[in-house]
């Protein structure tokens, strides 16, 4: 029998820390909560202080009876849950309903599950941090309390099923912003006049800068034509030749908004995806038989960039053997994350051993696995590594009055390049761009000079690595609730996926208007910054938890029955679609689901027969020539292209057709994606072309 019970969240992390605590050691998982407000009711007593209403979770009774057995024949209880506001919830009820002292020093805390750091950990347990606790039990209570409100009012003005979070709301309120200026955006034209020049066998290209030494916009072709008839000839003289040195420091190690933002950038993962990915490396994998079930990467929900001096130091070994003295960096990054506080107590998230090479765990790894903790290696490794060194070049050319300027670079010292380069939503992946060696005086001669017209783009819409920075950056949210916000406001119809970017839904639309409306502090994102700052007081002792949800309350109350007055039903007129039920004869209309409109029938319950609602690309169907070519989604929501005739005509492409022939062959050319670029390709023969942005 054992001597002492350690309370782990699941069964995964008590298989690894058990192996390394031994026989004295019964680690059990109380599969998350145990203990909760009930899903049926509230659940918070407004008039007694806002007290919870606690009770055991359905279906985890039996857990808890397990676990109380379990403590009554055991020395001495250990609660190891997570070491965040969650875990600490967690453990305080356990404590509660296990009746142990509260006094007791029974919490074990730790970063990364490894041999050393969970002995370590057990030699100094301490008492529960009922700061933490209040911390968690007041956005616990304030969710409910807004949710839980504002949830049926929307159920019963608007449709069944819905929902409102602080969070959530904010979230929905920037796509809709975000939509609301790119349908109000002017473009406005402008100009570029790109040159080729020649010195001696090379060419390079540069493109137009000013005159008379002062930069000059063109936003006409009347602009481009006088800038072209005051060239005299198409000889350029090198004017001025600048030649410096950049310096490209590397990105700090992971956080848990930064890696999900990489991760939907390199991966293409939902951040929903990889936090659970996260979760299956950071509890343990069972590696080879030497080294059995470890957790492979530290804590991921953080948000601080601090790295233990003792990672730094393998880190720096492994650089210096495998690179040289040369490669190895200052150290590790230690800030908090622009927008908010760190949670300092975490580390950044990194491999639990840089020796932990990516390419010796891949046998042990599903491929999802190993494709992230191959970006958690590479970024925590570059972080220690030196600054990469550019070699720029800026060269002035000038003919006459009219000036063009041609930049360019090579990598002189690769550093943290050699590694990993972070990844970017708006540029293209850095190359060296080379010019040739040109002097003060030098003549050139422009080959071509080719002037284009272009119009000045909208803001784009927020792709989810995109939404994470932005709701980070304004510091709503906190590292546990990205995910799950993203994943809310998708299944509530709110907003869908439209390439990759969020397009709000009339629902989202609707629901936000009556937030506005009535309830303006809940997607009030100041209101929200603030409620997020009070919590992180709660945390810190400096305030009351109660006290916090009571300046919330009184106001929101006011509001709430003044809702319920004067809002009016809701009704979301079905719109006609045009075409006719070919089961019943009635007009189709479309509706609003989970991932957007649909054509259902009007006849409805008595005809049930729905479409999915399909976008025409401007192609004839190449297999059967009678139909057209349409975007469809799979089951797991993924967009290939199929004819509309389907079932008689099964054509289909995962690559999007475009609708000019191939000029080789005269077959179908697609849009075919790389990670680098997208090439216009045949399906027939060999030909390939850029893509035209």
């Amino acid at each position: 029998m054992a001597d002492y019970l350690v309370i782990v969240e699941s069964p995964a992390k008590a298989k690894t820390i058990e192996k390394y605590l031994g026989k004295r050691y019964s680690v059990k998982a109380s599969m998350g909560h145990v203990i909760d407000l009930p899903k049926s009711q509230m659940g918070v007593n407004v008039e007694n202080n806002y007290e919870p209403k606690y009770i055991t979770i359905r279906g985890k009774g039996p857990i808890l009876k397990d676990l109380k057995s379990a403590a009554k024949k055991a020395k001495k209880v250990y609660l190891a849950a997570d070491p965040d506001r969650e875990g600490e919830a967690i453990a305080w009820h356990l404590a509660n309903s296990l009746d142990m002292d509260e006094n007791a020093a029974c919490r074990v805390v730790f970063n990364e599950i490894t041999k050393d750091a969970i002995k370590e950990s057990f030699k100094s347990p301490r008492t529960i941090d009922m700061d933490l606790v209040n911390a968690q039990q007041a956005r616990r209570v304030l969710d409910r309390l807004v949710g839980y409100n504002i949830s049926p009012l929307l159920w019963k003005k608007v449709k069944k099923g819905l929902s409102a979070g602080r969070v959530q709301s904010v979230a929905v309120k920037l796509i809709i912003d975000r939509e609301e200026e790119i349908n109000r955006f002017q473009p406005e034209e402008y100009w570029k006049i790109e040159g080729t020049f020649q010195k001696d066998k090379e060419t390079f290209s540069g493109s137009f800068y000013g005159l008379d030494g002062k930069k000059k916009s063109l936003s006409s072709k009347e602009d481009v034509d006088e800038v072209l008839a005051q060239m005299k000839g198409k000889d350029f003289e090198v004017d001025k030749v600048n030649k410096r040195e950049r310096r490209r420091n590397p990105a700090p190690p992971f956080t848990t908004s930064s890696l999900q933002q990489e991760a939907a950038r390199k991966l293409n993962f939902k951040a929903k995806k990889t936090m659970m990915l996260a979760q299956q490396l950071y509890e343990g994998i069972q590696l080879s038989k030497k080294e059995g079930t470890v957790g492979i990467i530290t804590y991921m929900r953080t948000d601080s960039t601090r790295v233990s001096r003792v990672a730094q130091e393998e880190a720096s070994q492994y650089i210096t053997d495998k690179f040289g003295q040369s490669y190895l960096g200052t150290g590790g990054v230690s800030k908090a994350q622009k927008g908010q506080k760190a949670q300092d107590a975490h580390e950044a998230i990194r491999p639990t051993s840089t020796l932990r090479d990516p390419r010796a765990l891949k046998e042990y790894l599903s491929r999802d696995q190993f494709r992230l903790y191959k970006l958690i290696w590479e970024r925590f490794v570059a972080s220690q590594m030196a600054p990469a060194v550019m070699d720029t070049m800026t060269v002035h050319l000038r003919n006459d009055k009219v000036e063009f300027r041609a930049t360019g670079s090579k990598v002189k010292f690769k550093g943290f390049m050699k590694v990993y380069i972070e990844g970017n939503d708006d540029q293209k992946k850095e190359e060296d761009k080379f010019l040739p060696p040109l002097e003060e005086g030098m003549i050139v001669h422009a080959s071509k000079v080719e002037p284009s017209q272009h119009f000045t783009q909208p803001p784009p819409r927020y792709t989810e690595a995109r939404l994470v920075k932005t709701l980070e950056e304004m510091g709503i949210g906190r590292p546990s609730t990205f995910a799950p916000t993203l994943d809310t406001i998708q299944r509530r119809g709110y907003v869908s996926l439209d390439n990759k970017r969020f397009v709000p839904t009339e629902l989202g639309e609707i629901v936000i208007q009556l937030l506005k409306e009535y309830f303006p502090e809940i997607i009030n994102v100041e209101f929200t910054v603030q409620m997020e700052d009070n919590l992180d007081e709660v945390e810190e002792g400096k305030q009351r938890w109660v006290e916090v949800i009571d300046q919330f309350y009184k106001d929101f109350e006011t509001r709430l029955v003044k809702a319920e007055k004067e809002i009016e039903e809701v009704e979301i007129k079905a719109e006609p679609a045009g075409v006719t039920c070919e089961e019943c004869g009635h007009e189709m209309v479309y509706k609003m689901g989970r991932y957007g409109k649909f054509l259902a029938c009007s006849n409805f319950p008595n005809c049930r027969n729905t479409k999915p609602l399909l976008k025409e690309v401007g192609v004839n169907c190449p297999k059967c020539k009678e139909g057209n070519v349409v975007e469809r989604k799979s089951k797991k929501r993924r967009t290939f292209y199929g004819c509309d005739r389907y079932p008689e005509c099964d054509f289909l492409s995962w690559d999007k057709p475009i609708s000019r022939p191939c000029p080789k062959c005269n077959q179908l050319l697609v849009e075919k994606k790389t990670k680098k670029e997208t090439q216009v390709q045949c399906l027939q023969c060999d030909y390939k072309e850029a893509m035209q942005q």
